[in-house]
């Protein structure tokens, strides 16, 4: 039997596909993160193995090995390359960033960008000559605008301000006391600053910030729009490098990610952009079993 394998993997969920020759999907199968730069190259080669193994059963493929085994995942090449250097009856495996999925559904493969913001946030581009490029993505210490992570930090900065007594009071400040049950500043600054606390405790404020602003709360609404401005803003940047300003408006530029398809965010960012922008739907999985059936 002829059939290919897709593996959408990350820090937190690892998605695995199987499709036959026509691209269908025989069997899917899902487990925990498989990021090496988390979880160490050991311990991410035995997840990757167990679910290769699950998927196959599933599938009911036997010992037949796969054509491709194609990897779009986050973490280190490096530490990635080690991961693949032990798999071993999985056909030809092929690595790529976990960035790649979405921006085939983004552009179907035709030159394009995709400008995504989940808890981190980065842009994807495929160039003129097939070339696939990367930009942002620094990680949270260093930028990911329009990102939870980066919204979070905005509203804490906001918030940490209103508690002062310096800025008229938000819903912010009642937020970020519901999330951490402090309410002093010195409380709150400590708890921020703290070794201890990871940077999932800012990201992890955005599905409020995000509900302040479907209920109106004027600040949180205006610190959302900047930072997601910020992030199109340099999707604007890669694409007049990559394309040049006379192709923008023809070139297709997808958004992804809750934040950045947020209703009022994406007509903000429709109005301001240079390019049209759309929303993509479908998950990355299906960005994989689409890269599955258009590789060689």
């Amino acid at each position: 039997m002829t059939y290919r394998i897709g593996v959408d993997g990350g820090a937190t969920k690892t998605e695995c596909i199987l499709v036959n020759a026509a691209g269908e999907v025989l069997a899917r199968h899902t487990t925990s993160g498989s990021n090496p730069s988390v979880g160490g190259v050991e311990q991410v080669t035995k997840i990757l193995n167990e679910a290769l193994v699950a998927l196959k059963q599933k599938a009911n493929v036997g010992v037949a090995e796969p054509q491709i085994t194609l990897l779009c995942v986050a973490g280190s090449a490096t530490s990635w390359e080690q991961v693949t250097q032990r798999l071993t009856n999985y056909g030809r495996v092929i690595l790529e960033k976990d960035s790649v999925p979405v921006l085939e559904l983004a552009t179907a493969g035709k030159p394009g960008l995709v400008i995504h913001a989940g808890t981190g946030s980065f842009i994807a581009a495929r160039s003129n000559d097939d070339q696939v490029h990367y930009a942002g993505g620094l990680g949270w210490k260093f930028g990911d605008q329009g990102s939870g992570y980066d919204i979070g930090k905005r509203c804490i900065e906001r918030a940490l301000l209103e508690k002062q007594g310096w800025v008229k009071k938000s819903r912010l400040s009642d937020i970020i006391t519901e999330h951490t049950h402090l309410s002093e500043v010195a409380d709150l600054t400590q708890y921020f600053y703290s070794t201890e606390t990871s940077p999932s405790a800012i990201s992890s404020l955005a599905p409020a910030i995000m509900a302040a602003v479907d209920q109106g709360d004027t600040v949180a609404t205006q610190i959302v729009l900047k930072s997601a401005a910020e992030l199109l803003d340099f999707g604007v940047e890669v694409a007049r490098t990559l394309y040049g300003d006379s192709a923008l408006a023809h070139i297709p530029v997808g958004v992804s990610g809750h934040i950045l398809k947020h209703n009022l965010v994406f007509k903000a960012l429709t109005q301001a952009a240079v390019f049209a922008l759309h929303r993509v739907e479908d998950t990355p999985t299906e960005g994989v079993r689409r890269l599955l059936v258009r590789l060689n």
